[in-house]
């Protein structure tokens, strides 16, 4: 991530020790900078490596994305395959988030030390690896222990995706233009397996999805080979306590992982060890936090992230991951719930992947012009009026009546991100490299475990409300009335032919009028969900609108020296 390193291939050199002791801090308690190399000089491309550069970083994002959202695209179509429950499936999701959510923390240190080369070279190979073994998956455990293993395998290209892509641009545009594209390259798996699923489903089931994975994994790996990037040079950045600080923090967020992701499954009072789960995840939280803090060079300067600036981040990243959750989550079971499946919902979700790469490439352009706050309001315009657009759905509603309202929200979702992005990366560079660190810290537990506890409320949200309007709708439902008994009769109509028992046709139309109830209680649920993305989003950008309002007319009663006007009257 360093704009100024030397050629992948070249950056052998001696290692910079840096001692765990009081002296390599400054007095104000922050890490002193390591002893600095001179500085090579930056590689600028011509413009057709460039997009061979932004290629393999699509392919990089593609490989890993797809490995986390082709099975929850297929979630449904996968029970038969593996003999297995929607609960029960749901823990392939958790195993492959529980590694996921800190790897990248211990892969930066890795790197650092032992450099890109062999960093990039042995995560694609463990990522064919782990989409190899996929293959040999036959039944619901042996599909545990490989998400498991993929989880760990897909951190690093996650990481690979974002540095090819700076790769391709010169200093100057790597936070504007080549961080905007990299942030979208992320957005564009979850549609893509929705758009795919269906063709590969129907070609060869489970063993198709990552066959496919398996294949983009193989296609990457020469590129690895082929074109080097630029490295930061070599520092020994990696203590013993380290090891264990991360093991602590890697089963914590591992812990909370899997709360989140199966809570609203199993119900969160219902089963005892969610409970557990929940008290290891924030007791192993509260261990690490005493161990970092003693220490002299800790591996999460925790004073650091813990400052303001840094929280108000992590609130805004947090909100993106709830409002972004309108079309990931709730819309997408939204259609599962009236019915529909992936091969009905094809062209709804191309021009969900056509959007996001417009609202990336509308993003890119407004950084580059330095109109970064005009993203982020645009940005919560979008989601918010999309998300208004769905909350009036029916259970007859069609993905053609969506088109409109979630192609805005894609749009929204892939502008909101980047600048707050940027405008953390600017200060941990200033800070030095060393807090990179702690900046990842921040990021992948927003985006990680900020995504699961955004998706469970969301997902508990519908459930409460579900069973609010399911109570509500019974209540009218009482066969003194004559239009239910009615419809009663309507629907007990298709059962006439092989029943000649009124009772029981009574009770198979009661049974389907109770389907159709349910049904509309979800429908009134997810319109309650919508509406209330919707809100958030608009108070989001009243608050946005009066931060903006109340620096510049703080701006405005500064001198040029920095003394306010009312002060020197």
């Amino acid at each position: 991530m360093n704009a100024l390193p030397r050629p992948l291939e070249k950056e052998a050199q001696p290692l910079i020790e840096e001692a765990d002791t009081p002296e390599s801090f400054a007095p104000s308690g922050e890490p002193s900078p390591p002893a600095q190399s001179t500085p090579p000089v930056p590689v600028l491309h011509s413009p057709p490596r460039a997009a061979l550069y932004i290629f393999t970083s699509v392919l990089m994002a593609l490989t890993q994305g797809l490995g986390m959202n082709l099975m929850s695209a297929n979630i449904y179509q996968l029970q038969g395959s593996l003999s297995a429950t929607v609960n029960e499936l749901a823990w392939l999701s958790a195993v492959y988030l529980a590694p996921y959510a800190s790897m990248s923390i211990a892969l930066f240190k890795i790197r650092t030390q032992y450099g890109l080369r062999p960093f990039a070279e042995f995560g694609i190979a463990c990522f064919a690896v782990a989409t190899i073994a996929n293959l040999f998956v036959s039944d619901f455990h042996s599909a545990l222990v490989v998400r498991f293993i993929s989880g760990m395998a897909a951190a690093p290209l996650s990481t690979i995706g974002f540095l090819y892509m700076l790769e391709a641009f010169p200093p100057e545009k790597k936070l504007t233009l080549g961080l905007s594209l990299s942030l979208t390259n992320t957005l564009l798996a979850a549609p893509l397996a929705r758009i795919i699923s269906p063709s590969l489903i129907e070609f060869g089931g489970w063993h198709a999805l990552y066959t496919f994975e398996m294949a983009l994994a193989l296609i990457a790996l020469p590129f690895i080979y082929l074109l080097p990037i630029t490295a930061p040079p070599r520092v020994k950045v990696i203590q013993k306590m380290d090891i264990l600080s991360y093991f602590i923090l890697a089963t914590a967020f591992g812990c909370l992982a899997v709360f989140l992701t199966l809570g609203r499954l199993y119900w969160w009072f219902e089963a005892p060890w969610l409970g557990v789960l929940l008290a290891c995840g924030i007791g192993l939280l509260t261990l690490f936090g005493v161990i970092e803090l003693q220490r002299a060079s800790p591996l999460i300067d925790l004073r650091w992230v813990f400052s303001w600036p840094n929280l108000h981040m992590a609130a805004v990243l947090i909100v993106f991951r709830t409002v972004a959750s309108e079309q990931s989550t709730t819309a997408a079971n939204f259609f599962m719930q009236i019915g529909l499946i992936n091969d009905q919902t094809t062209t709804l979700y191309t021009v969900i992947l056509c959007a996001s790469i417009a609202g990336g490439l509308f993003c890119a352009l407004l950084m580059t012009t330095r109109h970064v706050d005009l993203a982020h309001i645009l940005a919560l315009i979008l989601i918010g009026t999309g998300a208004f657009m769905d909350s009036n759905s029916t259970a007859l509603t069609r993905p053609e009546q969506m088109y409109l309202s979630q192609a805005m929200v894609a749009a929204g979702a892939a502008m909101f991100l980047p600048p707050a992005m940027a405008a953390g990366l600017k200060t941990v560079f200033a800070k030095g490299m060393p807090y990179i660190v702690n900046f990842l810290v921040i990021f992948l537990f927003t985006q990680s475990i900020g995504g699961s506890m955004a998706s469970a409320a969301l997902g508990t949200f519908v459930t409460l409300r579900e069973k609010f309007h399911s109570s509500v709708l019974v209540e009218k439902i009482v066969m003194s009335d004559p239009l239910v008994a009615q419809r009663v009769s309507q629907l007990a109509g298709s059962y006439g032919k092989v029943m000649t028992d009124k009772s029981l046709l009574n009770a198979e139309g009661l049974t389907l009028l109770g389907q159709q109830v349910s049904r509309e209680a979800y429908v009134m649920a997810y319109n309650d969900t919508f509406l209330m993305i919707a809100i958030v989003s608009a108070v989001s950008l009243f608050f946005l609108l009066a931060h903006l309002g109340w620096r510049s007319v703080a701006a405005r009663w500064k001198t040029p020296d920095g003394v306010t006007v009312a002060a020197q009257s």
